[in-house]
């Protein structure tokens, strides 16, 4: 579905947000690149979405990026800007909008906990069917080669796990720091290889890592995990940091750099 109002260049980041990320805002507003939001309608809603266009004269490789628990944060779009810095199109839809307070989205919560909060209220199939109309919306733009992957981190690296579920066609699923689905019936329906992105010291989901491995094993899927030494949980955010630890940040940049590989080939 390619539907939705375009409004160029709105850079306004999560100011009332607890959890202040004025690096990531700070990156944003020094990027040389063209961002938008879109409003896609859906059922009576508008889904709300960030777009990151790459500065390339060819086609470029769509990325459904999609956020942690506390909803769409200046540093999840700043990572679809990196995403466009390497060549990429991304999208970071707003999983919360019309979830927010008199109608609105993640930016009109009064606090990151109250975004947390909503998250884990979210119908599963709504969530499903607005990562649907982000991909379809952004691989129908004329900047769009029509390949696209998805990417998520935290809750949603669960949601990227489970879109890939129930997604056809998508070139890779990379998944940051979030779990697996249970159901061999949902194991068996992916069609694109998953790339698991995880810190050592994330023992909550690395303790589901073995179960995820033998599931998908057995149905034949692609499944590539790779533990970062030192790291924790939400490693790409607190690696992105000014202040950010020895360990987070080598985790954050060795992680990217896979990241871009596994994109760069084909994935």
């Amino acid at each position: 579905m390619r539907v939705g109002v375009v409004v160029c260049m709105a850079l306004g980041g999560l100011a009332t947000m607890a959890v202040a990320q004025d690096f990531a805002l700070a990156r944003l507003e020094l990027s040389p690149r063209h961002h938008e939001w879109v409003a896609l309608e859906r059922e009576g809603r508008s889904l709300h979405a960030f777009v990151a266009y790459p500065e390339v004269d060819t086609k470029a490789h769509a990325v459904v990026v999609i956020h942690e628990n506390r909803g769409l944060t200046d540093w999840v779009r700043s990572f679809a800007d990196q995403l466009a810095e390497a060549g990429y199109l991304a999208i970071a839809p707003d999983m919360l909008s019309g979830d927010g307070p008199d109608g609105g989205k993640t930016s009109d919560f009064a606090s990151s906990d109250a975004a947390r909060e909503a998250i884990y209220s979210l119908d599963p199939e709504r969530v499903a069917a607005d990562l649907h109309a982000a991909a379809d919306y952004v691989t129908g733009l004329p900047a769009a080669s029509g390949t696209v992957s998805v990417a998520g981190f935290c809750w949603g690296g669960s949601q990227t796990f489970r879109f890939a579920t129930n997604r056809e066609g998508l070139a890779s699923s990379c998944v940051f720091y979030g779990s697996a689905p249970r159901s061999e019936d949902d194991i068996a329906r992916i069609s694109s290889p998953v790339y698991g992105f995880y810190g050592q010291n994330d023992n909550r989901i690395n303790s589901t890592l073995d179960e995820t491995a033998s599931m998908m094993d057995a149905a034949d899927k692609v499944f590539e995990p790779v533990i970062y030494d030192g790291a924790g949980h939400a490693f790409m955010r607190r690696g992105d940091a000014p202040d950010a630890d020895e360990a987070s940040r080598a985790a954050r940049d060795g992680a990217f750099e896979r990241l871009l590989g596994i994109l760069g080939d084909g994935g």
